[in-house]
């Protein structure tokens, strides 16, 4: 135990650099903000704002101007702005049937973008391959005095096998700067690049910023992680602590926010709730496992994108098939709900992927599954879609790619 003198006291700068993250933190989330509005949101003096935000301002971060009319008397706050054309990151997004790329900058607009359908059977080479070619492009794009702070990439997912071995999944065997990355299939994963160990996640990381130079490693999560933080810091779930984020693309992993932070598990395997057993009898998965969640829902609804859409289409068309189809499905999406409502209590669960058009299709079978969990964990709960829609990873890669940033702004922006 410390005791009171051994326990560190906040410097006057560690506190400058804290409250200077704090500043660009909120510009960043919320945009055009007055310096009123940061003295009351922040908790800050005037006077502190003020030397704040000359600082940001210095570091070619924000910038400062007088609004637009606002009818009132007296003389009006300056607005404080983030400087999205020069300060950016890059965000990449590799999901089971495309590839996608942007160049975000500060406050989250996309500058510049790139997206290539994803063939099934491309190989990890192939995909980090394609992917730098699209930063270099956008690279062209940049201006000249442009202020690069980070890139983050979303991957689809990891897939265990009855091995027990976790790897990235392709259709051929690849190789990420030499190492050898043994390459599989699952009935229940398709084609799925998946494996985000830290050993993995290194080695791809390693093979995209060697291909571009880049004196940064990218940072790397789940696309359903990823989406989850998107949804949080400016989504569905923005100002809720706790949320689950349920993502459908051949399978179902999950984003999960609890206490405002992101629960990833050890070396970030964690989410794959997919392969969450909800009937010991039922079918195998292709984890070797037997009647896992989302290998119960595809008994009656194939989990890739394409296929739900067909489904629902069908359905809404009155097809008695399709029709049951969904019902059915929808049914057990709401058992597994129910189970993780009981598990993490949160105050959103959000249905993103080829979920969202399931849940949309089938809410009354969900919505009534909901019963079985505990009174206390589901009279708060709010049943949401994603409102950044399919581009939700894309965003939360994007935020990864300015955390670096926003906790230390100067020392980043200087680096």
């Amino acid at each position: 135990m410390f005791t009171s003198h051994q326990r560190s006291t906040p410097t006057q700068d560690s506190v400058r650099r804290q409250n200077l993250g704090a500043l660009l933190r909120y510009v960043h989330v919320s945009g055009d903000t007055s310096r009123a509005e940061l003295t009351n949101q922040l908790g800050l003096n005037r006077s502190t704002i003020g030397a704040l935000t000359a600082d940001l301002a210095g570091a070619g971060l924000i910038d400062e101007g007088t609004p637009q009319e606002t009818g009132r008397a007296g003389r009006p706050s300056l607005v404080v702005r983030p400087r999205s054309s020069r300060v950016y990151g890059y965000a990449l997004s590799i999901e089971v049937d495309r590839l996608r790329a942007a160049r975000v900058g500060l406050g989250g607009k996309v500058l510049d973008s790139r997206e290539l359908p994803r063939p099934h059977g491309t190989a990890v080479r192939d995909t980090v391959t394609t992917l730098a070619g699209f930063v270099r492009d956008m690279q062209r794009t940049a201006s000249p005095d442009g202020v690069f702070v980070g890139s983050g990439i979303a991957v689809s997912r990891m897939m265990r096998h009855a091995d027990g071995v976790v790897r990235m999944l392709s259709a051929t065997v690849s190789a990420v700067d030499g190492v050898a990355v043994a390459a599989g299939t699952a009935a229940a994963a398709a084609d799925v690049v998946a494996g985000l160990g830290a050993r993995l996640g290194a080695e791809l990381g390693a093979a995209f910023g060697g291909q571009l130079g880049l004196d940064r490693p990218p940072m790397i999560g789940t696309v359903a992680d990823l989406a989850a933080l998107a949804e949080h810091t400016r989504g569905a779930a923005a100002g809720l602590d706790n949320v689950v984020h349920l993502h459908g693309d051949a399978g179902i992993s999950a984003g999960i926010i609890a206490g405002g932070r992101r629960v990833t598990g050890q070396g970030g395997h964690g989410g794959e709730v997919g392969h969450m057993v909800v009937n010991p009898q039922g079918r195998e998965c292709g984890c070797g496992s037997r009647g896992c969640w989302e290998t119960e829902i595809a008994r009656y609804v194939s989990l890739e994108r394409g296929a739900v859409r067909a489904c629902v289409d069908a359905a809404r068309l009155g097809d008695p098939a399709a029709r049951a189809a969904v019902r059915h499905a929808a049914d057990w999406l709401g058992f597994g709900v129910a189970n993780l409502v009981n598990i993490f209590n949160p105050t959103a669960v959000v249905f993103g992927g080829a979920l969202r058009e399931l849940y949309l299709a089938g809410t009354a079978q969900v919505r009534g599954r909901l019963t079985t969990a505990l009174p206390a964990c589901r009279e708060h709960l709010r049943l949401r879609t994603p409102l950044l829609g399919d581009d939700a990873p894309l965003v939360g890669a994007a935020e990864l790619a300015f955390e670096r940033l926003l906790a230390d702004p100067l020392e980043t922006a200087e680096s």
